[in-house]
């Protein structure tokens, strides 16, 4: 029997509008579903090189335990989670030319290269490429 597969996961954040703009026009996700759900929206993005991958919900951090969960994370200085790019450096320059906010500059850890940026969204995430 084959194991589960990896279909949702979700990044909290504090404002799904201003989620998906960073989201999609910076970071180049595509947004997939927007579907009204009261106050907040089933949003979800994805890759472009896999539009019918592994959907990222922009999920409302709305829950208190949620907002001091993502505090203590950037406080810490801990990305929230991980995402694949070709190369760390000319991310790393695309990215500070479009003014995006790094905390850690590209680094060398092992086998990979990774550079961790402000969400906008109260998340620290990280990018991650092989050497």
């Amino acid at each position: 029997m084959p194991g589960p597969t990896i279909n949702l996961t979700s990044v909290l954040v504090d404002d799904q509008a201003k989620a998906l703009a960073f989201y999609t026009d910076v970071l180049g996700f595509e947004a997939k579903n927007d579907v009204p759900m009261g106050e907040y929206r089933w949003l979800t993005v994805v890759s472009p090189a896999d539009p019918d991958g592994v959907e990222l919900v922009l999920e409302p951090d709305a829950h208190p335990a949620a907002q001091v969960f993502k505090q203590a994370l950037v406080a810490d200085g801990v990305p929230f989670t991980s995402f694949a790019v070709a190369d760390v450096e000319t991310t790393y320059e695309e990215l500070t030319a479009r003014g995006v906010v790094f905390v850690q500059p590209p680094t060398a850890m092992g086998p990979v290269r990774t550079v961790v940026l402000d969400d906008t969204c109260g998340n620290l995430i990280q990018l991650t490429s092989f050497t």
